[in-house]
């Protein structure tokens, strides 16, 4: 008796002992056997279980059904409440063959099948990330924390010409012509790198390198770097910069880029058009003759909410005044004779939804400014010949080296378009008020110059440069650009510094001879013209000369020569000199 209790207690220690579930059920599929993994899988005391039939205790069962067939049922899955097991259902036969019971064994499998979709989660994240790899145009290669190669991809085959082969599990410096291998110097420094200039594979192509280091849980696991072609950053620059050219040749050429200046004068009116240039008001530009007001009303513009939209300039001085109604407003067929079938648009349609920039205002005639004025209030406009009003939306930009003030005290600017133009007023400073300009400005005009006359001229002569420092500039930053471009035509073609002998005259009053004064004419040869054509080619050279001395500034000119600026503007079209 002893004996038995011994080895039913033995029984016993040995089947809770096991880490697996194991049930046993009788014939009549009441549970005989329930051990402690049993009881925490299933969630069940022992002696709750034991000698109840088995589809009380779990629900689910199947050992019943071993038990009418007597075929075993091996690793199948069972969810017991939010557990998942593996479970093998056997029968058990007397000696006879007979099924006197059924026994299953089971475990809980709920980790492994995490643990295996954590596994399928991480391969299909791997060749997710593979396939972005391979897939981008930017070269990628990647090294291991002791600097051998573990990843390349597609493209850096294609812009190396090295293979895996030549990579894989080799030294950083397998693929490196010229320069450090920026790989280990990440390794070495845990520091990321950007835009190392490097030369890499057999070509010995050029590159730019950025490298970072791979850290998992603090620490280093290796380095990836991004190789990209220079020459394709070269192209793609070279698109950019037609794209950005084509643009400005479609509404405004210039941008405060373009505004070349370090002085206190130019920085202080570049911040006034920035702020001018994010509002809707109206701009009046003052200052004189080549100073740089249509540069201004181009950067306006351009950072203006209607940038997308034209930009117009209208020079008022070149416009007849018996035009110049028609072709700011317009005008309908037949407004008078010689009007062009079916009307015309006048600028301020044209600039609808952009910027009309009016250079030399102070020519409009009182008849125009009346007009003008109606625009600026009603935002609308009446073309010639007819009574119906047309809306217009346009930013206006006005511009003139002209004392208005003095033209409203005599009658010849009304005062109530004084006040409507002179909103926003920006004051551009002459040349010789911000000489601390010249050397920067001589910089860029002799770039310009370079590219203009095929010239290879690298700067100025310490001489050459006080000599513009020193001269008062009537004719503004106009002047100086014509007195480089004069002195650059004087270089000989192998010259690459411009020196003071090289610079024309400064200051020097133009070699204007008027009848009778018994001076002399250079270079004005008979040529078998007639008294008109002499007469004309005389009045063309005189023009040119004048404009030398005042270096472009139109103005001066006028005033010079006693004519008006108007009539000035007639002969410089007349004789293409504009």
């Amino acid at each position: 008796m002893g004996e038995c209790w011994d080895r039913t207690k033995e029984m016993e220690v040995i089947l809770n002992s096991v880490h697996e579930g194991l049930m046993a059920v009788d014939q009549e599929g009441r549970i005989t056997i329930f051990n402690q993994a049993a009881e925490k899988l299933i969630g069940v005391p022992a002696h709750q279980a034991v000698g109840k039939p088995v589809s009380q205790v779990v629900p689910n069962t199947r050992l019943h059904l071993v038990l009418q067939t007597g075929q075993a049922e091996l690793n199948q899955q069972q969810l017991l409440g939010d557990t998942t097991i593996l479970t093998n259902r056997v029968p058990i036969r007397d000696e006879e063959g007979r099924v006197v019971g059924a026994v299953a064994v089971f475990r809980d499998i709920s980790e492994i099948i995490h643990l295996a979709e954590e596994i399928t989660s991480l391969k299909e994240t791997q060749s997710l990330l593979q396939a972005i790899i391979d897939s981008t145009q930017d070269a990628i290669s990647v090294v291991d924390e002791n600097g051998l190669g573990i990843m390349i991809n597609p493209a850096y085959t294609r812009l190396t010409g090295m293979t895996q082969e030549d990579v894989i599990g080799k030294p950083a410096t397998v693929d490196i012509a010229e320069g450090e291998s920026m790989h280990l110097q990440v390794l070495r420094t845990r520091q990321a790198v950007k835009s190392t200039p490097m030369k890499v594979g057999p070509n010995r192509k050029e590159v730019l390198v950025d490298a970072a280091p791979i850290i998992v849980n603090g620490d280093l696991k290796g380095s990836v770097g991004v190789i990209h072609d220079v020459s394709e950053i070269h192209r793609l620059s070279e698109e950019l910069e037609r794209a950005q050219r084509l643009i400005r040749r479609l509404e405004a050429k210039y941008t405060f880029e373009d505004i070349i200046g370090v002085s206190e004068e130019v920085r202080y009116a570049v911040e006034q058009a920035r702020k001018a240039a994010q509002t809707p008001a109206t701009v009046i530009l003052r200052g004189e003759s080549g100073t740089g007001k249509e540069l201004f009303a181009h950067a306006i513009h351009q950072a203006s909410s209607r940038r997308r939209g034209q930009f117009i300039r209208v020079s008022c001085a070149a416009i007849p005044e018996t035009l110049m109604e028609s072709e700011l407003f317009g005008y309908v067929d037949g407004a008078f004779t010689g009007a062009k079938r079916g009307g015309r648009r006048g600028y301020f349609e044209e600039a609808d939804g952009g910027t009309l920039f009016l250079d030399e205002i102070g020519e409009i005639n009182l008849n125009v400014q009346a007009k003008l004025l109606r625009v600026l209030q009603e935002r609308e406009i009446v073309k010639v010949g007819h009574s119906q009003p047309v809306t217009v939306d346009v930013r206006l930009i006005a511009a003139t080296n002209a004392n208005l003030e003095e033209l409203v005290r005599k009658g010849q600017f009304r005062e109530d378009l004084y006040y409507r133009l002179n909103v926003v007023p920006i004051y551009i400073p002459p040349l010789r008020h911000r000489k601390t300009d010249i050397p920067h400005l001589v910089n860029f005009l002799l770039r310009k110059f370079n590219q203009e006359y095929g010239r290879n001229v690298s700067g100025i002569a310490p001489e050459a440069l006080q000599r513009l420092m020193d001269y008062s500039w009537p004719g503004n930053v106009r002047e100086l650009e014509n007195a480089l471009g004069r002195a650059i035509i004087n270089m000989k073609y192998g010259d690459a510094v411009v020196e003071a002998e090289h610079l024309p005259a400064l200051g020097m009053k133009a070699q204007v001879v008027q009848a009778g004064s018994g001076g002399r004419r250079p270079n004005f040869a008979y040529a078998g013209e007639s008294l008109n054509e002499m007469r004309d080619r005389w009045e063309k050279e005189v023009l040119a000369a004048v404009l030398a001395h005042t270096g472009g500034n139109r103005t001066r000119a006028a005033q010079l020569l006693g004519i008006s600026l108007r009539n000035l503007y007639n002969k410089l079209d007349r004789y293409r000199l504009g």
